[in-house]
């Protein structure tokens, strides 16, 4: 079953972290990364970048509305996401737990209701 993990955490300043913590959370994304893909369950990963740069879509009133930033305003954001493919709930909270992510935001589990996959949903 696909699960995928959502990172949300606040967003730091520019500069307002240390460069020698970024790298080391660098080695620690990439070391997850590796026992994901080792293991066999990983299906992709993604980091975002910054809301800053987000562009929103919308036709909710009629109206195509594309607005710069992000649609809600609020203290943590989506900032990454990896998709694995697990047998079960137990299993995808198990690799949520070593999601360095854990460490200063939140990590969110949730299923795939479905999937496109070879360009049918299933």
């Amino acid at each position: 079953m696909r699960y995928t993990l959502l990172l949300n955490n606040a967003e730091p300043a520019e500069g307002e972290i240390d460069p020698d913590a970024i790298t080391a959370m660098q080695a620690a994304f990439g070391a997850y990364g590796r026992a994901l893909q080792a293991a066999g369950v990983l299906v992709a990963a993604e980091v975002l970048a910054s809301t800053r740069s987000t562009t929103t879509v919308t036709i909710r009133s009629g109206d195509l509305q594309i607005q710069d930033g992000p649609f809600a305003e609020t203290k943590e954001a989506l900032a990454g996401v990896f998709v694995i493919d697990v047998p079960d709930l137990d299993a995808a909270l198990m690799w949520a737990e070593q999601c360095p992510g854990a460490q200063y935001g939140v990590v969110e589990v949730r299923a795939a209701a479905t999937s496109f996959i070879d360009g049918s949903w299933t």
